[in-house]
């Protein structure tokens, strides 16, 4: 059965998958993005709050894995913390191309629009928005996805923690129940020495009392039979 710290181990491991998921995510998004500008910045904000929840994340695992008592299962999650911070790096780089090729793309359109003019405008307008509703249809789908996810994997850690709890009680009641007994065995063992004590005193005295009639007898006979000695 895993122990608490393996199970607090796999829900953060979870969290940091479910994460990275989100801003690949959004790092699709931006790569995608036709502009304006607007929607680049609330974009990029998204981006950095869910790097900011990671880095937190990937923190708590390397914390975790410096509190473990064996040294294999120390090592066991520095490495995996290892390989989420290498990831997030490397979102971090895509993160940052995705930018450029965005801002790139919103560059050209802008130059497009002053080009062409009024119905290139609009119609690239339209055409904007019908990509943002999609995208952001998508983006919900799939954040949806990830949330449905991730709540089976915390139900299953919840009913592995309950079970953990459960038999810890369980632990604890049969240590009592035997320290119970113990308590009883010692008390039968102390009354046994007693009356063991006490037999052996009744007998000396039984033996006393009659060593003394045996003497009283002999006594009485010497004296009736054996008068003048």
């Amino acid at each position: 059965m895993a122990s608490s710290s393996d199970v607090h181990v796999r829900i953060c491991g979870q969290e940091i998958i479910k994460y990275d998921l989100e801003i690949k995510a959004l790092i699709q998004d931006i790569r995608e993005c036709p502009g304006p500008q607007t929607v680049l910045v609330e974009l990029n904000a998204a981006v950095k709050e869910k790097f900011s929840r990671l880095r937190q994340r990937i923190q708590d695992m390397e914390q975790m894995a410096k509190e473990q008592d064996r040294e294999s299962d120390k090592n066991d999650i520095l490495t995996e913390t290892e390989a989420h911070r290498k990831q997030m790096l490397s979102n971090q780089t895509a993160w940052r191309k995705a930018n450029l090729a965005c801002k790139l793309t919103i560059d050209n359109r802008e130059k497009d629009e002053l080009l062409y003019g009024g119905d290139s405008s609009v119609r690239q307008r339209k055409a904007t928005k019908e990509n943002l509703v999609q995208t952001s249809s998508e983006i919900t789908e799939s954040l949806m996805s990830i949330s449905r996810m991730m709540a089976q994997q915390v139900k299953q850690s919840e009913e592995t923690i309950g079970t953990l709890a459960t038999s810890s009680r369980t632990v604890l009641e049969t240590n009592e129940e035997f320290k119970a007994m113990t308590s009883t065995i010692h008390l039968g063992r102390k009354l046994i020495l007693k009356y063991n004590r006490r037999e052996l005193t009744d007998k000396l005295l039984i033996f006393l009392a009659l060593a003394l009639f045996f003497a009283t007898v002999l006594y009485i006979l010497k004296k009736r039979l054996f008068p003048f000695i």
